[in-house]
């Protein structure tokens, strides 16, 4: 015969095991995240919400064209005077051992033009070249002139990736994955 449990107990119960799997989705399968500035135009409007996933990046390593969401660098910080420990969101450019310049409005990997569709204006500004250190990622805005990037404060650590967005669930007008 079993022993009919306390519903109180049965509540609590209930209600640790939720938050113990609310915590560990949020820590190491995905989160929610918004924009919070104009960086990414066109591709991410201001208050866009998004879905980041933090697995991918445990079995592959980034590639070029992935919208990410990252704890900012140092430099990157310093940059703008934050204080706080700040999560950008930037698109991947520059892979580790590549050599990017930025010249004429476009972007150069290994001398080649990266045809980018998805920017709000070509580049006004000259950069590098430069190569891109082992373990580390050239990472840009869409909006590039307007975007505190890597083209500012210098090379992204792999190591600071938080993971990548791929699905924005809000405004319900513009739902769907990123590109």
């Amino acid at each position: 015969m079993s022993e009919k449990q306390n519903p109180w107990i049965e509540g609590l119960q209930t209600i640790g095991l939720s938050v113990v799997l609310a915590l560990g989705i949020r820590q190491f399968v995905a989160e929610a995240r918004f924009i919070p500035s104009g960086s990414m135009k066109p591709t991410l409007q201001v208050d866009d919400r998004l879905v980041v996933e933090k697995i991918s990046y445990r079995f592959n390593p980034p590639e070029r064209g992935d919208i990410i969401v990252f704890r900012a660098p140092q430099a990157a910080l310093d940059l703008v005077g934050s204080t706080r420990k700040d999560a950008y969101i930037k698109r991947i450019i520059g892979l580790p051992g590549e050599t990017v310049e930025i010249k004429d409005g476009q972007v150069f990997i290994d001398g080649e033009v990266l045809a980018e569709n998805y920017i709000q204006a070509p580049p006004a500004y000259t950069w590098g070249p430069e190569t891109v250190p082992a373990g580390e990622y050239l990472v840009l805005g869409d909006n590039r002139n307007s975007s505190s990037d890597g083209h500012e404060w210098g090379f992204l650590p792999g190591d600071r990736i938080i993971g990548r967005a791929v699905v924005r669930f809000w405004p319900p007008q513009r739902i769907g994955g990123l590109d």
